[in-house]
């Protein structure tokens, strides 16, 4: 008996027999498949909240304790080099009240010094000074005035050169997630000829 011929006529025949079948798949390869996406989708939300988190706190948070920081430091250098009364935890600063460019304060947040620190409310407006904060307060800023050294690293408390170092440390009262609090610092100089 003759085989009959297998040629490209017969292989056509066979896949178009395979795709007009009406096999499909079985519910354990739709279950398996399910279950690998859904851990595909768990490792990518986990990286999605990552990166809503980092982008808060360093992208919003941290760029607006730079601006309140930035605010304060030109508030500062506004003022004369002598000026120690003016009042910088108002805006525009009060004539007298207030610390002006005398020498003191400090950067610790944690630890403000009278004078040397106000506190913002979430919409970045005033809520005024003092070493006690309001209730409602979101960002902190404290204020170190000194006088630098020659080696212009070091500060002092008496006159060595005719150069004031101010800085303003700005912080968030929380971060979202509760990671690092975001904290941002400027620094500047002061010469006595301005």
């Amino acid at each position: 008996m003759a085989h009959p011929p297998r040629g490209d006529a017969h292989l056509g025949a066979q896949l178009i027999a395979t795709l007009t079948s009406e096999r499909g798949t079985s519910l354990i390869e739709t279950a398996i498949a399910s279950a690998i996406l859904l851990v595909v989708m768990t490792g990518l939300l986990s990286l999605a909240a990552l990166a809503t988190t980092y982008t808060e706190n360093h992208g919003h948070l941290e760029a607006r304790t730079t601006e309140y920081a930035q605010d304060k430091m030109e508030q500062l250098l506004a003022l004369a080099y002598t000026d120690a009364v003016s009042d910088t935890v108002v805006f525009p600063a009060a004539g007298s009240g207030g610390s002006g460019l005398a020498v003191g304060g400090g950067t610790n947040t944690a630890a403000p010094s009278n004078l040397y620190v106000d506190w913002l409310a979430n919409d970045g407006s005033l809520l005024g000074g003092g070493t006690t904060s309001p209730t409602n307060w979101f960002y902190e800023r404290v204020w170190e005035v000194c006088y630098l050294q020659s080696d212009n690293v070091s500060c002092l408390t008496t006159p060595a050169t005719g150069v004031k170092r101010i800085t303003v440390t700005s912080t968030v009262r929380t971060s979202v997630g509760h990671t690092l609090i975001p904290k941002s610092t400027v620094v500047a100089l002061k010469s006595s000829q301005f």
